[in-house]
């Protein structure tokens, strides 16, 4: 089992302006699909998330000898392109308002620099597994957290496992 040399993390991306990029289940099984890939290739544990329609709050724990920023930037990069491949399939009128002519780049999906706080006690780790579990219910979407799928919510509180890419916080 590859080991984690630094604490967890509790990250929180944003779409471009708040945008509802993530609306689409589809678009939701896009950052289902890579949270899968990185942990099957052991570069992240992921304890908690939750996929909203215009934002993703994650705890992982990046593994062994990987940099968290190459992690993220990876992540990021892929979704985002993913996305953006499957805005131009469907002719989605989306597309132009993600459209920056940036130097770098002719569309943006994420905001830039997502919060990423070390969870440095169980205090702030259970905190923040709470306040992820709790988004979907304060936005309205369900009446209880383990009610929204795109959660890990039934995870903790029903011990189902809808997503195989999650591990338990005690291991």
């Amino acid at each position: 089992m590859i080991q984690a040399k630094e604490h967890a993390d509790f990250i929180t991306v944003t779409c471009l302006e708040w945008k509802h990029l993530l609306e689409e289940d589809g678009m939701k099984e896009i950052i289902i699909s890579s949270l899968t890939f990185l942990v099957k290739q052991d570069r992240v544990s992921v304890y908690a998330f939750c996929l909203m329609s215009n934002h993703i709050h994650l705890i992982w724990q990046i593994l062994g000898d990987h940099k968290r920023s190459n992690v993220q930037r990876d992540f990021l990069k892929y979704t985002g392109q993913r996305i953006l491949a499957r805005l131009e399939e469907v002719k989605s009128p989306l597309l132009t308002e993600l459209c920056v002519n940036a130097k770098d780049r002719k569309y943006q999906v994420w905001e830039r620099n997502a919060l990423s706080v070390p969870l440095y006690s169980d205090r702030f780790f259970f905190q923040k597994l709470d306040y992820i579990h709790k988004n979907p219910v304060e936005a309205g979407l369900c009446r209880y957290p383990d009610d929204y799928y795109y959660s890990s919510a039934a995870f903790y509180y029903q011990n189902v496992k809808n997503f195989d890419f999650l591990s338990h916080f005690n291991g």
